[in-house]
């Protein structure tokens, strides 16, 4: 089931504070190397912020717009001493998290249409852990309560259909397959006139991701959209946009392409655990507007935290 720190046993080390040990590392240790035995809080300390800030992965604009916030701050009042800096710092990286979350509302991806299936379509190109990630959700599903339909949108990869099977049968989950080759969508035509017979409660909808050749995925997907709506009202109910924390800036890039073409609307952020970037984090929910509601931090079924801005920022700089 998706976790927050606090529903963590055995201390931090155990939850999510551990979990982002590599991005910890670099921001909370690197501050400390800055800023120790410094007194005066000057321009050149806030360079080396700077750099280091880059560093995590946080993006031009994001680190520009921090370091102008430090030095508003230090007009204000002065910072005194390497707490009080890395204090102010995290304060600024909260405010923009949660800036970021939008709808507070969609992060929790819970059910919300009594009577027809909630139909979550799982886009993100291939490699960024998309498969994985609907497997850990439909454990987080089927944790509380609901009965959960895999489909296996991507049918040009034998191995796509072939891993989400394996994690179906783990699961004891339904997996609705067509042999490789097949029509995606009228794979996903299948399984919600399936879903539907069978009152089932959630269907998580994997799909290809080869973006290099960006037109026909895009048109795929869309015609993956418009077959979802002609079987279920308001299908797909969720259009969530998996990507892998391990490429840094490269993560926001491949947003983009998908967020304009499919009006996506969760982000799952894959694989922070590790990576030092976890900075991406911030420079993503400032620049998509796209709540970012869970984090994957491990290989498990249990490695998936539903995103908290403050547990977040406590967990990198802390």
């Amino acid at each position: 089931m998706a976790r927050s720190r606090s529903s963590h046993g055995g201390g931090l080390e155990g939850g999510l504070w551990g979990k982002l040990s590599k991005t910890r590392k670099l921001l909370s240790d690197g501050l400390t190397t800055i800023l120790g035995g410094r007194r005066a809080i000057d321009a050149s300390l806030l360079e080396e912020l700077e750099e280091l800030l880059y560093t995590s992965d946080m993006g031009v604009e994001i680190t520009e717009q921090l370091i102008q916030r430090l030095r508003e701050s230090m007009d204000r009042k002065p910072l005194e001493g390497p707490e009080q800096v890395k204090a102010a710092l995290k304060q600024e990286v909260i405010s923009i998290l949660e800036g970021g979350q939008v709808d507070a509302r969609l992060s929790s991806l819970e059910g919300e249409h009594p009577g027809i299936p909630e139909v979550c379509m799982f886009v993100g190109i291939n490699g960024v852990g998309k498969t994985t990630t609907i497997a850990k959700m439909a454990h987080y599903y089927r944790g509380n309560g609901k009965s959960v339909m895999l489909v296996a949108g991507d049918t040009f990869r034998a191995a796509a259909i072939e891993q989400l099977q394996v994690w179906g049968d783990r699961l004891g989950a339904e997996v609705l397959s067509q042999k490789r080759g097949a029509d995606p969508a009228a794979v996903v035509f299948d399984a919600l006139s399936a879903a539907k017979a069978r009152d089932i409660d959630m269907v998580l909808i994997d799909t290809a991701g080869r973006l290099h050749t960006k037109s026909n995925l895009m048109e795929e997907l869309k015609k993956i959209q418009r077959i979802a709506a002609q079987q279920v009202p308001g299908a797909p109910h969720r259009v969530i946009l998996v990507l892998d924390a391990t490429t840094g800036q490269n993560a926001i890039a491949q947003s983009q392409v998908f967020a304009q073409s499919l009006g996506v609307t969760d982000i799952i952020l894959a694989k922070l655990d590790g990576t030092a970037k976890g900075g991406v984090v911030v420079g993503i929910s400032q620049g998509l507007s796209i709540p970012i509601s869970f984090i994957g931090t491990g290989e498990s079924l249990e490695d998936l935290e539903i995103f908290n801005p403050r547990e977040f920022a406590e967990a990198i700089f802390d």
